[in-house]
């Protein structure tokens, strides 16, 4: 536990709470794999746990964590001077880079397979790779989900570099241009990096959205994919 957090914690819980008894608050630093926050009220007790990325951030970050954490906790309205500050610092280079580090060493990704029952991969990519980038587009790790989801049916990790298509595209009824629609978005974010802009993470910019526009069956695509 760390007793100069827990007190900096307990301003801020007195400012959000004036008139109610301060509760015990336990705050740590736990090796996260990104910028992780949570906060948790059990048996009267207060549990913070804070990435260690976090480490060595100004007081008036920690501070302006304290604040954001516990006016979500008990649902008190966030003072816009600790919201901004929070997000400035965790959009800027260093922390990014820092985190994508951190991911990259830390995280593990799950790697099943680019060989699907119906569909290939490695083949859906390189016909796009040579159809809309002129084959000069490097191939990252390709690999279908573990399970179908029908939550995230794609993700492009930047950290791994690794597309991941949902199971529920390896089907024998999948239309092609669904297949290759959902993977031409996540090429797409190589092409186009996430941008910070304002202190705001930009992963879809202008530029993005206008080759997207780019894919014939875009309309259809976006069709069959709300259906699922």
């Amino acid at each position: 536990m760390n007793p100069e957090l827990s007190r900096l914690f307990e301003e801020e819980y007195r400012a959000i709470r004036p008139r109610a008894p301060i509760p015990p608050i336990h705050v740590r630093f736990y090796r996260f794999t990104s910028l992780n926050t949570t906060i948790r009220l059990r048996e009267g007790q207060i549990k913070v746990h804070l990435s260690d990325l976090l480490e060595g951030a100004p007081d008036t970050v920690l501070r302006a964590i304290a604040h954001i954490l516990l006016a979500k906790l008990y649902r008190k309205p966030l003072d816009p001077s600790h919201n901004a500050r929070y997000r400035r610092f965790a959009s800027s280079e260093g922390v990014l880079r820092q985190t994508e580090r951190i991911r990259q060493t830390r995280g593990r990704k799950k790697i099943s397979t680019a060989k699907g029952d119906y569909y290939d991969l490695d083949e859906v990519f390189e016909t796009l790779n040579r159809r809309f980038f002129h084959g000069l587009l490097g191939r990252p790790l390709l690999t279908w989900s573990e399970h179908k989801a029908r939550r995230l049916l794609g993700h492009y990790d930047a950290a791994h570099n690794t597309i991941m298509v949902s199971r529920v595209f390896d089907r024998k009824n999948t239309p092609r241009y669904a297949i290759e629609y959902l993977m031409y978005h996540e090429m797409l974010h190589l092409r186009h990096p996430v941008k910070v802009r304002r202190g705001r993470r930009c992963v879809h910019p202008r530029e993005f959205q206008a080759d997207e526009k780019l894919f014939p069956e875009l309309e259809q695509a976006k069709a069959y994919l709300k259906m699922l």
